[in-house]
């Protein structure tokens, strides 16, 4: 199957009569491509996710209009510009909380902010970006709450939502390019933590974090 789907292949879905379009669980929609869908009423569907009816967005049910709190370093200003741009495509609202251009800056200053966020519940879920995702990820994760997870794949970012309940993902600049970054984001965040045996073990671990945040 394609990797992208754009406004053209919509067109020549319309014009062989075509009213849906099945995805795999990796391709992504461009917004134009999402648009025309939208208006010639055609409908994507994507394997194993449930869609909203002809909007093209792989936005869980739940999540749907779902607010990110996104931030980068320097390194990663670009990515964090695209998945902004990306995000707002596929429905969620998105809170910037820099870098604002290439200027050299600090990556815990922004990290921090991203993992605040989450962990006072003023956003659904985290994202953040340096140039490995390894020193964002450091960061964040001494805040109490936070399970951030560095991924650099898409069964990396499943695995991150089904065993660990990320609530923040990493993510390298220098480590994944854009197409690979925004499947790795549609999919965190569209997968949903596995519990059973894994409920089980998030509990120990924030066993373990109570237990040092008392001293």
């Amino acid at each position: 199957m394609k990797k992208l789907l754009t406004e053209k292949d919509v067109l020549k879905a319309n014009k062989d009569g075509q009213r849906e379009i099945l995805l795999d669980a990796v391709t992504l929609v461009t917004p134009s491509a999402a648009d025309a869908a939208r208006r010639l009423g055609i409908v994507l569907k994507r394997e194993g996710e449930r869609f909203g009816k002809l909007t093209g967005r792989a936005v869980a049910a739940k999540e749907a209009g779902a607010i990110i709190s996104l931030g980068s370093d320097h390194a990663g200003f670009r990515l964090k510009e695209f998945l902004k741009t990306f995000l707002a495509g596929e429905g969620y609202q998105v809170v910037d909380r820099g870098a604002f251009d290439e200027t050299p800056v600090d990556y815990p200053d922004i990290a921090l902010q991203v993992a605040q966020d989450v962990a006072r519940r003023r956003t659904v879920r985290g994202i953040v970006i340096d140039g490995a995702g390894i020193g964002s990820a450091i960061v964040a994760n001494k805040l109490p709450g936070i399970r951030a997870a560095t991924c650099a794949s898409v069964e990396a970012a499943r695995n991150s939502r089904e065993h660990n309940d990320a609530n923040i993902l990493a993510l390298g600049s220098r480590m994944v390019d854009q197409e690979t970054a925004a499947q790795i984001v549609r999919v965190w965040l569209t997968t949903d933590f596995g519990g059973g045996r894994h409920e089980r073990r998030i509990k120990k671990v924030e066993k373990i974090e109570r237990r040092y945040l008392r001293g």
